[in-house]
């Protein structure tokens, strides 16, 4: 995650095993920008977002963590 231009951007990768056991980066992504008052996409190994509220970054990058940590419990 960065802010670029007082807006926040978010990109996620995924490796091909994890996207097999279930992680999504199109999902970690749509999880984080809802955090950040946007929304993106892409494919099941990369994916990106924007928002509007660059303050929520860090919490953002929280909430991808803790869904991607969950999707492999």
């Amino acid at each position: 995650g960065v802010v670029l231009d007082g807006r926040p951007s978010l990109l996620v990768m995924v490796t091909p095993d994890l996207v097999t056991k279930g992680i999504d980066a199109r999902d970690v992504v749509k999880v984080a920008a809802e955090v950040i008052g946007g929304g993106g996409g892409g494919k099941p190994e990369l994916a990106q977002a924007g928002g509007r509220d660059s303050s929520n970054l860090p919490k953002a990058l929280e909430a991808a963590i803790e869904f991607a940590q969950g999707k492999l419990v």
